[in-house]
């Protein structure tokens, strides 16, 4: 029988059994008690001393084991639970090295030997906010051991060029991220060598977010990066790759830094103390009124992220897309640019409460009762509707009221710490944020974790809900589903959530789109030579690519290796991130005054003239965006309303004949072909996405009335990239019993299964994908799916997918009609990242399209009629 929770905080959401009704499932995970072990024989005793005065008395066991074998010069993956001390096991052997170095050249002063290189150790971390935290971290450990002989600094972009001096020339411990190491580190290896001459451990933390195809170009950063230390030091560092939550972590971590999997050791047996921590799925309750739903085609590819300089790619899925479109200051449907056609359909028969006000509900009771809560939302926007609406709750108490604040991307870098040292303190009891706390800043003592609206993966869930009863205490955790079929299918299917396994970390280091754009940047940092070759891969799939860069001019062949010759640095030819554009920054008229930045490939829907903006609960009204100068000034000004942009989106073929689709090449060296299955037509080639803003409405709060709508005049951006795409003519669905009214559904649902299988085939991750269903395209005069590569120029996957075309439609085609439900759901044909809110699907009717599209397939013989 599964264990009842008896959590306090409980009775507060539940408000005393009134909102009883609205959980629908709970699941108490087990306590866990300490184990503990010795300090290794070979830790420095100062360094010891350190933790043992901030309260570590003992390492726990899977603390002393990594510590151990890192020291050992093992390759290592850490991946326990989030608050379980991962980074004493990596800074008790750094720090112990250089304190023993620093030891032996002071005791022997004239022996030349002492002269060696002291060790160093480069720190990686996907944000700058997590490198700035472990700083603070590190510095409160050597002032607690009172020791001056270890020198630690953050370098990243941000550093000034006195201050990046210093760490050139004194710093043992250098905390940054892989873009300063491809883009400025790397290229200046030669200023670097005193780094790399002594570089004994590369740490690599949080090491789930290097997926897809931000972890394919990591693996080659890191793989540039050993091939400099064995050219100054001799030997290559050892690693260690930290992360809370990942399947398969040895394997994982072997592929990201380029060596078997069974030079990897994992320590996965979490020893840290844990209290229970109850976990309960909540469905917003029904009410009276309605509003209309989106209908669309597309699921979400690159153009309608929400990103922050300060989160990777491959790690912003909770602030990428699907915003709660009623809350109070979030985007509506018509934001998302991947949606050419926006409309409505009939009211929803049982109409439920937004995640984000129910969620706003709970963050103030919560706080009101005096626990200390993160609400994790899907966008910014999100996260300064649920910190206001959650004060307004608390208006008749307002010593709690002031203790609410939002925290997103686009805040500056200092009002983030602040934010976060609040938390920490306990002079703030809620914090409304994005995705962007979710990372392994050190925030512990937290009450309660809310979660409005499924973040996309369960490793994104289980890292959110790790933030709840950090440092032994009971927690509570609650996933608030929003109105949508995939968060509806959750909330009633909890073995959906509790019981199935965490996704696997994916991304291809041979993927040639990848892989080339490395080879040139290795080739300028040191000519590439024939012994070279296997560090990168395969040798002979290595020596092809060089080959092809060769032939196009963009290295050149000499007897002795692979020279880059070209003026222009060779780091510019890739995008680790593929974010792209500088971001605008946010000016207050008058004052000048920086309140924050929106990344480029969102500006125009979040600050174009007349937007309202919000930031920690003040409006402000943009009134003129400036592109060039890449500048939002904005009023401050009491308002009544939100406003919503509203996007169009269309998909163009490149080099596409009407009359006689046939094999040519894009000036961009991208072959465009077909095939053909009898009447139904098989396409890859270059394709461009492209997506405008074109207008705004302003509508009241808090009763959502339509106020006018403005018309805007911004340009359009367009992502040049690759795609695969298959087209049946109206006689195909018709035979295979499908109307025209159950057409737009049968393709949205055959896309949606398509792209969640298409990881399987090419080693890709989904979020590495974007995909545009359509009744009647205009290029190929046919419904037709597209599924493209969410990156510019393409990345290999869209290839993959038409060479194993068959074999890639009946998988998907299996998966649906094998799924037990009813109507479609997350394990078939719904999507976690649908710009449409899954509508409409039709499982059904999709499994009817697949075996229409399948029994043309040339491969497969028919029997004789």
């Amino acid at each position: 029988m599964p264990e009842v929770s008896t959590h306090p905080l409980l009775d507060v959401l539940l408000a005393g059994g009134a909102r009883a009704e609205r959980m629908t499932a709970s699941r108490v995970l087990p306590a866990r008690t300490a184990r503990h072990a010795d300090w290794p024989d070979w830790a420095d005793a100062t360094v010891v001393q350190g933790y043992r005065k901030l309260g570590v008395e003992r390492p726990w066991t899977h603390q002393a084991l990594a510590a151990d074998l890192v020291h050992q010069g093992r390759h290592t993956a850490l991946a326990t639970s989030t608050g379980s001390g991962k980074s004493l096991a990596f800074w008790l052997p750094a720090l112990s090295d250089v304190r023993t170095a620093a030891a032996s050249a002071t005791l022997d002063p004239g022996n030349i030997s002492s002269a060696r290189a002291r060790p160093t150790t480069l720190y990686l971390s996907p944000t700058k906010a997590l490198a700035a935290d472990q700083l603070s971290a590190l510095e409160r450990l050597l002032d607690a051991a009172g020791t001056r002989d270890v020198r630690v600094a953050t370098c990243d972009g941000d550093t000034s060029r006195e201050q990046r001096t210093w760490v050139r020339d004194h710093a043992d411990v250098v905390l940054t991220n892989p873009d300063f190491l491809h883009y400025s580190l790397l290229p200046n290896h030669r200023r670097w060598s005193r780094l790399l001459k002594g570089l004994r451990y590369v740490v690599i933390d949080e090491g789930h977010a290097y997926r897809g195809v931000f972890g394919a170009h990591v693996s080659h950063v890191l793989r540039r990066l050993t091939r400099l230390v064995e050219r100054y030091g001799g030997s290559a560092p050892t690693f260690v790759v930290a992360s809370a939550t990942t399947a398969e972590p040895a394997a994982g971590a072997a592929r990201l830094i380029g060596v078997a999997p069974d030079d990897v050791t994992a320590v996965t047996q979490d020893a840290s103390p844990s209290g229970r921590r109850t976990v309960v799925l909540w469905q917003p309750p029904e009410i009276a009124s309605w509003r209309p739903a989106p209908v669309g085609d597309a699921e979400v590819g690159p153009l309608s992220r929400d990103r922050s300089s300060d989160v990777p790619i491959s790690m912003q899925r909770a602030d990428l897309t699907e915003p709660d479109p009623w809350a109070v200051g979030s985007q509506g449907p018509a934001d998302d640019p991947e949606v050419d056609a926006v409309a409505t359909e009939a009211p929803p028969e049982h109409p439920r409460r937004s995640a984000t006000a129910e969620v706003a509900d709970l963050l103030a009771d919560l706080a009101a009762s005096g626990a200390r809560s993160l609400a994790f939302t899907r966008s910014r926007r999100g996260a300064e509707s649920v910190a206001q609406q959650a004060r307004d709750h608390l208006r008749h108490a307002p010593d709690a009221a002031g203790r609410i604040a939002a925290y997103r991307g686009g805040y500056l870098p200092e009002e983030r710490r602040e934010l976060e040292q609040a938390l920490r303190t306990g002079d703030l009891l809620g914090l409304a944020t994005t995705n962007a706390l979710e990372l392994g800043v050190d925030i512990s003592g937290l009450d309660a974790v809310l979660i409005a609206g499924w973040p996309g993966t369960r490793m994104s869930l289980w890292q959110q809900a790790g933030r709840a009863g950090r440092a032994g205490a009971d927690g509570l955790v609650a996933f608030v589903a929003r109105e949508d079929p995939l968060d509806t299918y959750l909330v009633t299917h909890p073995e959906a959530v509790f019981d199935a396994p965490l996704e696997a970390t994916v991304f291809d280091p041979a993927n040639p789109h990848v892989l080339a754009p490395h080879l040139c940047a290795a080739a300028q940092e040191a000519p590439l030579r024939s012994e070279d070759l296997a560090a990168f891969g395969d040798p002979a799939h290595v020596r092809g690519i060089l080959d092809v860069l060769v032939a196009r001019g963009a290295l050149r062949r000499r007897s002795s290796g692979w020279y880059w010759t070209h003026h222009q640095p060779a780091t510019g030819l890739t995008d680790l991130r593929g974010a792209g554009g500088t971001p605008v920054r946010v000016v207050e008229h008058g004052t000048g005054r920086m309140l924050g930045t929106v990344d480029a490939a969102s500006a125009d829907g979040q600050v174009h003239d007349g937007a309202v903006y919000v930031h920690q609960g003040t409006t402000y009204v943009v009134t003129h965006l400036d592109l060039a100068d890449h500048t939002a000034v904005v009023q401050r000004r009491r308002l009544d309303y939100g406003t919503w942009s509203r996007s169009v989106m269309s998909v163009a073929i490149e080099g596409w004949d009407d009359d006689e689709p046939r094999a040519e090449v894009d000036d961009t060296g991208h072959d465009l072909v077909t095939r053909q299955w009898g009447p139904v037509t098989w396409g890859l080639g270059p394709v461009e996405v492209t997506s405008q803003v074109v207008s705004y409405q302003r509508r009241r709060i808090p009763d959502m009335q339509v106020l006018g709508t403005e018309q805007l005049e911004l340009p359009e951006h367009t992502l040049g990239t690759v795609a695969v795409w298959w087209s049946v003519p109206e006689f195909v669905l018709r035979a295979a019993d499908i109307s025209a009214e159950q057409a737009p559904g049968a393709l949205h649902a055959a896309e949606h299964a398509a792209i969640g299988l298409l990881p399987l085939l090419a080693t890709c991750d989904r979020w590495d994908l974007g995909g545009v269903s359509t009744e009647l395209h205009p290029d190929t005069g046919e419904a037709t799916v597209f599924v493209y590569d969410a990156y510019p120029g393409g990345a290999g996957f869209a290839e993959r997918a038409y060479d194993l075309g068959a074999t890639w439609l009946r998988a998907t085609r299996d998966a649906i009609a094998a799924c037990p439900c009813a109507d479609g759901c997350p394990a078939c044909v719904q999507s976690p990242k649908c710009g449409s809110y899954n509508a409409p699907l039709d499982k059904d009717a999709a499994v009817r399209l697949l075996d229409a599209v399948l029994a043309h397939d040339p491969g497969v013989t028919h029997p004789a009629a």
